[in-house]
């Protein structure tokens, strides 16, 4: 039997006892199941994702589910930054182990089951030191943080004060919300679709925003617009946001009918986070 760890929520370990861990988590090729690490005889190294993951912020801090799984579940294994390409490998959990142990620099590696995790499965569940670990990315002490908005985080110790001493040249922070209606207004009625694409682009950088003043634009003549409606409030906790993607998931143009199950899955993905 192989052994792994999975971490998450101190808040789920009652849950994860008498259910397991649910496939929330997207891995490749838009599969859903459970992203763990293989246990090494090297602690730090075991844990390694501690504080990376403890950035996203977790109830009551983070807790390490050990889990057996049989040598011959088939999994996918490779290191985080190579998703985008595709070029994680499809192995069985042993193979798996063997090939990160042997690995000379295992930092940044992950193992996704695509699948649940049957109580059964789950060896143990104890708590875990939340200074452990490497943020950002392996190496990146000493280096200039980013603060573009697929690298920052929202809601992170710092990091408004970040983004204000280190603003990013397309992705500095957004102009406040009364500044992007009243470009909004400008664009008039129904608008110019680039002056509405770009408003909304910076809405999208947004937690929360004025949904009943852009609700409007669900029914622009511009398909590009609704899109861009549809993935700047995918974020949102804004009451109707649920909605108001419902809504749009009828829209007669493919291109925001897709825009919208990408934006369902980030929204899922969001709220399905530790």
């Amino acid at each position: 039997m192989a052994m792994f760890v999975h971490l998450t929520s101190a808040a789920n370990t009652e849950r994860i006892r008498r259910a397991g861990i649910r496939a929330a988590s997207h891995g490749q090729g838009g599969a859903r199941g459970v992203y763990c690490f293989p246990v090494l005889p090297s602690y730090t190294l075991t844990h390694q994702w501690l504080r990376e993951l403890a950035r996203f912020g977790s109830k009551g801090g983070l807790a390490a589910v050990h889990l057996r799984l049989d040598d011959d579940q088939q999994v996918l294994v490779g290191r985080y930054a190579d998703q985008p390409q595709g070029s994680q490998t499809a192995t069985r959990a042993a193979e798996a182990v063997r090939r990160i142990a042997t690995l000379e620099d295992p930092r940044g590696w992950e193992v996704f089951v695509p699948r649940a995790i049957r109580p059964r499965e789950v060896h143990r569940i104890r708590s875990a030191p939340q200074g452990g670990g490497w943020r950002y990315f392996p190496n990146a002490h000493g280096r200039r943080p980013c603060t573009c908005f697929g690298c920052q985080v929202r809601g992170g110790y710092g990091a408004r004060r970040l983004r204000e001493r280190l603003p990013d040249a397309a992705d500095g922070p957004p102009p406040p919300a009364r500044v992007l209606l009243a470009r909004v207004e400008a664009a008039g009625d129904p608008g110019d679709p680039g002056e509405l694409r770009e408003a909304l682009y910076w809405f999208g950088m947004r937690r929360r925003g004025p949904l009943a003043q852009l609700s409007r634009l669900a029914s622009h003549p511009d398909p590009k617009v609704r899109a861009g409606l549809a993935w700047a409030v995918a974020r949102w906790s804004t009451p109707g946001v649920t909605d108001l993607l419902d809504g749009l998931a009828d829209d007669p143009h493919p291109h925001v009918r897709g825009i919208v199950v990408a934006a369902r899955a980030e929204r899922d993905a969001v709220q399905a986070a530790p």
